[in-house]
């Protein structure tokens, strides 16, 4: 049997990274998963997906905006991340608004990492489906959207509720 007490001080000696730490771990792993985005779409390729005679237009554009959309978007995050580094100033305006409890809530209330890593998972389903055959590409297309439009909308319901509601014993 372990000893508790002995597991929550190893888990207090652990000092948590410091701000600029956390951005510059982000910059290596958006590094990776550039890398892991192309490595992808090479090894898809090579498997032979991606046949126009097979894809339909609407899997070829979605293809195209998951893939080079994507890799836009990291760009943007690497580009602000490492601009994060050389101004302090911004740093720490980044820093107070990704430690704002109203946006941690929403984003908790609106399903939070797990909704996130399911969408980011989705995505790829989408576009693997989407090389390769039309019928699962629509379904995970469709189920896409569908999350996608769930997030928005418990995100603005939990947007328009009051912050942190708690019932107090004394009442």
């Amino acid at each position: 049997m372990r000893n508790c007490n002995a597991c929550l001080q190893k888990r207090a000696a652990v000092k948590p990274l410091s701000y600029t730490k956390r951005i510059q771990w982000r910059i290596r792993g958006i590094w990776l998963l550039m890398a892991a985005m192309v490595g992808y779409m090479l090894l898809l390729v090579a498997l032979g997906g991606g046949d126009s005679r097979i894809m339909t237009r609407t899997a070829d554009m979605v293809s195209d905006l998951l893939f080079f959309g994507g890799l836009i978007f990291l760009g943007i995050r690497l580009h602000r991340n490492k601009k994060l580094l050389r101004d302090r100033q911004l740093l720490q305006e980044e820093r107070l608004r990704e430690e704002d409890e109203r946006e941690r809530w929403l984003h908790d209330r609106s399903g939070g990492t797990v909704v996130d890593i399911l969408l980011a998972a989705m995505m790829c389903a989408v576009f693997t489906a989407a090389l390769f055959n039309m019928a699962a590409f629509y379904t995970a297309f469709a189920l896409l959207l569908l999350t996608i439009l769930l997030k928005f909308a418990a995100y603005r319901l939990a947007s328009r509720a009051p912050f942190f509601e708690r019932k107090d014993s004394d009442d």
